[in-house]
């Protein structure tokens, strides 16, 4: 089994910044990949970003790009999302996510094997 728990969420006003972390526990041996989605109200699950093992290949999806970052720390087991000039349209629960495949794409929710619990991240003045 693999936990993952996030943290940092909050309210932050519009051109705000915060960081995500995502803590993996359990048989981590098993994640060849870790990514970030989000859920906004009434919005079905959209992919975020995503980071190989080794931290060099990274994907981000276009309406982040340029603002988001993910990175990772293999000695803590965690994974980020740096959120710059945060909108209000960035108003979402994101969750952390792993795969068994080693694939830095663009994933579907389906495709994922773990699921953080998500944490809630309110862009508003």
């Amino acid at each position: 089994q693999v936990q993952l728990v996030e943290s940092g969420g909050g309210l932050v006003q519009p051109g705000g910044s915060l960081r995500l972390s995502c803590v993996a526990s359990g048989r981590t041996v098993s994640i060849r990949a870790m990514g970030w989605f989000r859920q906004a109200p009434g919005k079905e699950r959209e992919f975020v970003a995503v980071i190989n093992n080794s931290g060099v290949r990274t994907q981000h999806a276009d309406s982040v790009k340029g603002r988001f970052t993910i990175s990772r720390d293999n000695a803590k087991n965690t994974v980020y999302l740096q959120m710059n000039s945060l909108k209000a349209e960035d108003t979402a629960v994101y969750y952390c996510a792993g795969r068994t495949v080693a694939y830095v794409g663009t994933w579907s929710p389906g495709s994922v094997n773990f699921w953080g619990n998500g944490t809630l991240v309110t862009v508003s003045s």
